[in-house]
């Protein structure tokens, strides 16, 4: 099984600027992501897809790939990663002459992963008939219970609206929030399709304190202190 693993990191991080190399625990948040990648079993190259030649030198001093710079028009707040991914692998193919078996995306956003995770999304993949595998984790909040709309009144509701069958979290339909541990896609799903739930997909369930998703600067400090924590923790065992 060919396994080309990918990392998509663009310059023009709006909620924290610069955050992909932000320093994070002493090294650019991406590095992380790097290093995680090369540690799975059956990776032996990752690429890094951006648009800035800073991250893409940052990028080769911990080991990725930069076989090109993302188009700006591919890097844009609007830009859809689905694009950036069909690019990579359109690059990946005129390159190398074939596509990969397997298309493994390792976001620099969740630092708190293991490299297990990621080969759990690989196993899963591997032994189901799936399109895509994702990462997920229990929800902290659900739309069927304690989640609501404002309308343009200001006036609440629920976000599913009314049902007197749910009084509690337990009777409310479970649901998931998707994190950003890792997706595991068929390259010719990604070429022949606009979006991910296009097909078959299935999901590996993350503990929470390892799918912490870095969106904002509070994000990035809540995964720096549990980061922290994890390691003194586990100096002391």
């Amino acid at each position: 099984m060919r396994i080309a693993a990918f990392i998509f990191a663009r310059g023009g991080s709006k909620g924290v600027p610069g955050k992909n190399i932000k320093l994070f625990c002493g090294k650019p948040l991406i590095a992380w992501s790097i290093e995680q990648a090369l540690g799975v079993k059956g990776v032996n190259e990752v690429y890094v897809s951006t648009d800035s030649q800073e991250i893409a030198d940052i990028s080769k001093d911990y080991g990725a790939l930069i076989p090109f710079i993302r188009p700006a028009e591919l890097s844009g707040d609007q830009s859809p990663e689905w694009a950036a991914w069909k690019h990579a692998l359109n690059f990946f193919e005129n390159s190398k002459g074939y596509l990969p078996d397997i298309f493994l995306s390792v976001p620099t956003t969740s630092p708190l992963r293991k490299i297990s995770d990621i080969e759990s999304c690989l196993f899963k993949f591997q032994n189901s008939n799936a399109d895509a595998v994702i990462t997920v984790t229990d929800a902290h909040r659900n739309p069927y219970f304690n989640m609501v709309k404002i309308n343009d009144s200001g006036s609440c509701f629920p976000a599913m609206g009314a049902d007197s069958s749910v009084n509690s979290r337990q009777d409310a339909t479970l649901v998931f929030d998707m994190t950003t541990v890792a997706y595991v896609v068929k390259p010719t799903f990604i070429n022949q399709s606009t979006h991910l739930f296009q097909g078959k997909v299935r999901a590996v369930n993350i503990p929470a304190d390892r799918a912490i998703d870095i969106d904002t600067l509070f994000d990035f400090e809540i995964a720096e202190y549990m980061f922290k924590k994890k390691k003194s923790y586990s100096d002391i065992i």
